[in-house]
């Protein structure tokens, strides 16, 4: 069962979003979803690296806020994929309109053709 906000700050809606997305590598994480990463070795090959320790608090995160879902595909050792649930796929027209809203002011970004999600130039 997917984790009830607890209106950390009030129970304003974006004050809700930002207690469960705002930091700086949540949103990031989902996005690399929706570009098809499930293992945690997709996600540390990510442009931004994520230091794992984060990384593995993020993705505990959204699993228990029911955005991610984990699967286990290996036994000897557990490991997981990870995938969108409905309310993870959602967000991706949040995350394209952070795109179009970061592509229109900020020109020199870049942008993966055809996913609606932009990635660091190098």
């Amino acid at each position: 069962m997917p984790k009830l906000p607890d209106f950390e700050r009030s129970t304003c809606p974006v004050a809700v979003c930002l207690d469960i997305l705002g930091d700086k590598w949540t949103l990031l994480v989902v996005r690399d979803i929706l570009l098809g990463a499930r293992r945690f070795s997709d996600f540390e090959a990510s442009p931004e690296a994520v230091p794992t320790n984060i990384l593995s608090d993020r993705l505990k995160k959204l699993v228990e806020h029911g955005i991610v879902e984990k699967k286990a595909y290996s036994e000897r050792p557990v490991r997981y994929e990870y995938r969108l649930t409905r309310k993870g796929h959602a967000l991706r027209k949040v995350l394209k309109d952070m795109m179009d809203w970061g592509n229109q002011y900020y020109p020199e970004t870049a942008t993966v053709p055809g996913e609606g999600v932009s990635t660091r130039r190098k």
